[in-house]
């Protein structure tokens, strides 16, 4: 595990000094990703500079340094992930004299033997890597199936250009920094800006699931996996399996995902919420260890963001060398500061915050931590799937007048008021933000395509462009019409989508950050795509039954956790930010969103965000998703662009 970075000077105009300096400075920014050593290989006449910051994790020893050079001397790589295979790759690379053990050397003498398509398609695991041919002067990178491990590319002053983080393109000399409004529009919807647009102009990031190869100044990309292509395939030759066969095969192929990411020359634990899929993978790796397991659970004192006690009655359980540390608002607060240095793009998902809480308590123990990230997509976990599969069925039969009274009916009250009414509920069944939760439904009654209904179910601010002056929204997958022909089934369309933007561009960017910004490294079992492959195979009724998502993940559970364990509603991994930013965030929200600062470099308008801002202090409505997206923008641009005034 690591960061890489490095580029090619088309122009080939760089001397040796000046590529090995601007490498090294590219990997130091990196520094947290690769603590343990860091290295830079330079080709002057080709005007190559590769670097890698190493977190060793496999083979410990000189022999995985990076950036390594082929036993034949024709390729050159530089690797930030983890293969889990690499035992069987390397038995079939028959009659190469192997320097260690790592998994770097396989894939490099893989792709010398095989060809990088090829092998990047016999990989399990988690990947971006980057390789020249010094023979044909061909510089290739490519990402994992999911984008587990990020990549970022671009043409910066005649160089091609790379890295795992912003931070290394950055620290490139002459680098200019120019905000793509465009870009910004897109973060304003969702919260984060999706693949394969970056913050800044001219950078990209690579789509998971490719490989970019750049020959005589100009780039071909090709797709070696899709998960639209998997889903497709699945949905048109389902399985045809009894109950208690689908699950044997669950649960052998969780184990060996599982077994398979416990191996390494570190200490190895895992996040535990207490929800399906963490205690899933915990499950499997108590079955799959003769040691002890270890876990770590963060805890809140917040009514309602507290799961810390699940995770204990969990792990007691299990028998797991359980440790769980309950942090104070001001623990969590603490960390808002230090958010645009760990995310160096504008990124506003707020479980960011105890995701770092909980890296940094088992960074403190282990330096690799399985996590449960992937199975809401897989197996139909999020609510938002019944909402609108439920939306969708009901309304498509009433006639238009009538949906347009149903939503003015619940428009007729304030989302504040909803809230109020939530509120004379029973603590344990109180909905979190009633109030956005009802008015969106209402907008939701009044959209007609499904593609529209999921956009709306999953949009931040309707409408960014009006907010961003001068840009044009990018329309990704979530515009794609043509998805509906490859799936038709909404509600599988709906974990398709998800699948190809929010768990790479939100969910696996939080984790990977995160996790690195302490040195820790994060594995994600279910996102085996055997695993994956498997899931889209099962028919509706393996994951969906009763009206609850995940059937065939709770039954492999209920093999190992009795079912009082884990049988409660979706909470997810949240913070109060709505409450923090009416009280102790107030001055420091009211300094970001302050009209001039807002408006200083031409980019944001002041009017619609401070509205929101105005009916969100006095209680009307609960608008912290929205501004925690804007605050968390400013925030950004005030570490990474020189402020605001």
């Amino acid at each position: 595990m690591c960061g890489i970075a490095g580029y090619l000077d088309l122009i080939a105009s760089t001397d040796a000094g000046a590529l090995e300096r601007d490498a090294d400075a590219m990997a130091r920014a990196m520094t947290h990703r690769g603590p343990d050593d860091r290295g830079v290989w330079v080709d002057a006449p080709s005007g190559v500079a590769l670097a890698q910051a190493r977190l060793s994790i496999i083979d410990l020893s000189p022999a995985g340094h990076q950036p390594m050079v082929g036993a034949a001397g024709r390729h050159v790589i530089v690797y930030n992930g983890e293969i889990y295979n690499a035992k069987e790759l390397r038995r079939d690379l028959d009659g190469i004299s192997w320097r260690g053990h790592s998994d770097t050397e396989v894939i490099l003498e893989a792709c010398a033997r095989w060809g990088v398509e090829a092998t990047v398609g016999k990989l399990i695991g988690m990947f971006a890597f980057a390789l020249w041919d010094r023979e044909t002067r061909t510089l290739t990178l490519a990402r994992d199936r999911f984008g587990i491990k990020p990549l970022y590319w671009g043409e910066v002053d005649g160089k091609l250009v790379f890295g795992s983080e912003l931070k290394a393109l950055m620290a490139l000399q002459g680098w200019r920094r120019e905000i793509d409004r465009d870009a910004l529009a897109s973060y304003l919807r969702f919260n984060y800006v999706p693949a394969p647009h970056s913050i800044f102009r001219g950078v990209r990031k690579l789509t998971p699931g490719t490989v970019l190869e750049w020959r005589d100044g100009r780039g071909k990309q090709r797709t070696f996996w899709s998960l639209r292509e998997v889903a497709k395939r699945g949905l048109a030759n389902p399985f045809d399996l009894g109950d208690g066969e689908a699950v044997d095969e669950l649960d052998r192929l969780i184990r060996d995902a599982v077994r398979r990411r416990m191996v390494a020359d570190v200490p190895v634990g895992a996040f535990l919420s207490g929800g399906i899929d963490s205690s899933t993978v915990v499950a499997a790796m108590k079955a799959e260890s003769t040691g002890p397991v270890h876990t770590f659970s963060i805890g809140m004192g917040e009514p309602g963001y507290n799961e810390a006690q699940h995770a204990k009655a969990i792990a007691r359980h299990l028998g797991t060398e359980h440790t769980e540390l309950y942090v104070t608002p001001d623990d969590a607060r603490a960390v808002i500061p230090a958010l645009p240095t760990f995310y160096d793009e504008p990124f506003a998902d707020s479980s960011q915050i105890p995701t770092f809480l909980v890296s940094k308590l088992a960074r403190r123990s282990v330096i690799v931590s399985l996590s449960g990230d992937g199975g809401d997509e897989l197996f139909c976990g999020y609510n938002r799937y019944f909402w609108g599969e439920r939306l969708r069925r009901r309304t498509a039969l009433l006639p238009g007048f009538v949906k347009h009274a149903l939503a003015g009916g619940i428009r007729a009250l304030s989302p504040g008021q909803w809230d109020a009414l939530g509120g004379l509920l029973p603590s344990g069944m109180r909905p979190r933000l009633l109030g956005i939760k009802a008015h969106k439904a209402a907008d939701l009654l009044a959209i007609e395509d499904e593609g529209a209904l999921f956009r709306r179910l999953v949009t931040v601010w309707e409408d960014p462009e009006t907010l961003v002056a001068g840009a044009s929204e990018p329309h990704g997958v979530l515009w794609d019409a043509s998805l509906a022909a490859d799936i038709a089934p909404f509600q599988e369309r709906m974990q398709v989508m998800d699948g190809l933007t929010y768990l790479s561009d939100d969910i696996l960017a939080k984790v990977d950050r995160a996790s690195m910004a302490v040195s820790l490294e994060a594995r994600v079992p279910l996102l085996d795509h055997r695993i994956a492959e498997f899931a889209y195979r099962l028919p509706r009724h393996m994951r969906v039954r009763d009206g609850q998502g995940k059937w065939i993940l709770r039954e492999v559970l209920s093999r190992r956790v009795p079912r009082e364990l884990f049988e409660r509603p979706k909470m997810g991994f949240g913070i109060p930010i709505g409450e923090w930013l009416r009280g102790p965030l107030r001055d420091w929200a009211e300094d970001l969103l302050d009209p001039a600062k807002l408006e200083c470099d031409g980019l944001l308008d002041a009017a619609p965000i401070r509205a929101a801002w105005d009916a969100h202090l006095t209680g009307r409505v609960n608008n912290e998703v929205k501004l925690w997206t804007v605050l968390m923008y400013q925030s950004w641009r005030d570490h990474w662009m020189g402020g605001g005034r």
